[in-house]
């Protein structure tokens, strides 16, 4: 898939002159250039200001482009306004000319087949030809669906609605997985000191006021929240927060609630897990004492994250994502 620039406004240039391109490095002939490695060099050396992210991804696609692209392989195009897919194949090399269309420096000659209508795809297709990189590969299910459909026995139209209904359920499902893990990723990636700071951010999103305890010796409380803030009002929750891959033992469970107090509510938050002795710990204990890991603590913040304050906000900058209903 080679998007043809921002909003797809190269498509005509793209069907009419049988090519694809795609920008960035519009100095770097890339058949000089021996790896992908070697392209990344280069970017960093005129922009020293792009994100190291930025550079990975952008040296990827221009490698992909001039190394991995083969002539005879199949290709994608995108038409944003007709909600078209041009499909078509490789028949020439990489060609590097500076000052190309709109500086799209890097191209290839194509034959174009014929187009596909994105609503003719199933609903998996949409989702992954959705990407907004502009070259990724989407896959032999992707491009099964694209052949069909431009051979005109493409199965989509005749589907039921209850099996469209699932397909977009899958897809929901699989976004809102890898949003839990990229979200979790972030979490884990937190100081110590943060993670504390984090549970407390949470806890005030859930109507406490909380407070990080002072940095030393605090005999298991992290955090202290309570209603009022002061711990006269209850449920007074005590925390500790332990941040690290271990796993935590019935041991440090049972060494926790001993150190609680008769009316207050206990809270482990432990992002390397807890071991089934110590769930059995928490459990059995007089005092009430919830077990919280990395992918419980996930959960819990993209819960309560619209009460989230400005320094929770910052800790965990997190941008909402809309679904049709």
């Amino acid at each position: 898939m080679v998007r043809a620039g921002e909003g797809g406004r190269l498509i005509e240039a793209f069907e009419k002159g049988n090519y694809v391109a795609i920008g960035w490095g519009d100095w770097i002939d890339l058949a000089t250039v021996s790896s992908r490695h070697a392209v990344r060099d280069m970017l960093e050396e005129k922009h020293a200001d792009m994100a190291r992210g930025t550079l990975g991804v952008v040296a990827g696609m221009l490698h992909k482009f001039s190394e991995v692209m083969q002539e005879q392989d199949r290709v994608l195009s995108y038409d944003t306004q007709a909600r078209e897919y041009l499909v078509g194949t490789i028949v020439g090399p990489y060609i590097f000319k500076s000052g190309g269309t709109d500086d799209y420096a890097h191209s290839r000659s194509v034959r174009w087949d014929g187009r596909v209508a994105r609503d003719s795809l199933r609903p998996t297709s949409k989702n992954t030809l959705g990407s907004t990189l502009s070259l990724f590969l989407p896959g032999a299910e992707v491009l099964q669906d694209i052949e069909q459909a431009l051979e005109g026995s493409s199965d989509a139209d005749t589907d039921i609605v209850v099996e469209e209904d699932e397909e977009h359920d899958t897809v929901r499902r699989d976004t809102l997985s890898r949003s839990h893990e990229f979200i979790r990723d972030r979490i884990l990636a937190l100081s110590p000191d943060d993670m504390e700071q984090l549970v407390a951010a949470l806890l005030r999103a859930m109507g406490y006021k909380a407070r990080v305890t002072p940095a030393g010796p605090d005999r298991g409380r992290d955090v202290i929240a309570s209603p009022d803030g002061l711990g006269l009002q209850q449920p007074r929750i005590v925390v500790e927060v332990k941040h690290r891959q271990d796993r935590m033992g019935a041991d440090a469970i049972r060494s926790f609630v001993g150190g609680l107090r008769e009316a207050d509510r206990g809270l482990y938050v432990s992002t390397g897990g807890f071991t089934r002795e110590a769930r059995y710990e928490a459990d059995r204990a007089t005092m009430p004492t919830t077990l919280v890991d990395s992918d419980e603590l996930t959960t819990l913040v993209v819960d309560n994250y619209e009460t989230f304050n400005a320094e929770g906000r910052v800790l965990l900058p997190l941008t909402r994502v809309y679904w049709p209903a």
